[in-house]
């Protein structure tokens, strides 16, 4: 189980759909999660509906990250991107803004690391990160994320080009 004293994480259920929509919704998660217009709740139906897809198959897990003591659902960390053959997948995680900076996103990728290394059987997670989103790069710095490179004018936001940071953890 992918459970701490903190957080656990579990797969959708057709009961997330307003969390979803509440999630995909917010204009303040959209510079990091390349949307740019609202999800429709029939969308996030049919995603659900689908959400139980092997990982192997659709190269992409969705896990919902829920605060232990409350049940709350707080967040969602997803794996995408995999890559069988260099056993590879990229990380994002998302907390609503109410919960954040109460340590789930840290504890999330404490659970993360072992669940795909021995599980997955992944050898290295990977994500991309705005250079001007501090919180971001200390999180995954502090869960033993290496920086590797920079993307330069990476990330179209409405100021202009963006670079952004590539960061990488060999499991």
């Amino acid at each position: 189980m992918l459970r701490s004293d903190l957080v656990f994480l579990r797969p959708l259920e057709a009961e997330d759909l307003e969390f979803l929509y509440a999630l995909e919704n917010d204009p303040a998660v959209w510079s990091v999660s390349d949307t740019l217009a609202p999800v429709s709740r029939h969308t996030l139906r049919q995603y659900l509906n689908n959400a139980a897809a092997d990982f192997h198959e659709v190269r992409q897990l969705r896990l919902v990250l829920c605060a232990t003591t409350t049940q709350e659902a707080v967040g969602t960390v997803d794996l995408f991107g995999f890559e069988p053959l260099h056993q590879r997948a990229g990380v994002g995680i998302m907390v609503l803004a109410r919960h954040q900076r109460q340590g789930y996103a840290r504890a999330a990728l404490a659970l993360l690391r072992p669940y795909a290394r021995q599980v997955l059987r992944l050898h290295q997670l990977h994500c991309t990160i705005a250079t001007d989103n501090t919180a971001s790069l200390q999180l995954f710095e502090a869960a033993g994320y290496k920086r590797v490179g920079v993307r330069l004018e990476w990330l179209r936001t409405a100021d202009g080009w963006q670079n952004a940071v590539e960061m990488q953890q060999l499991l």
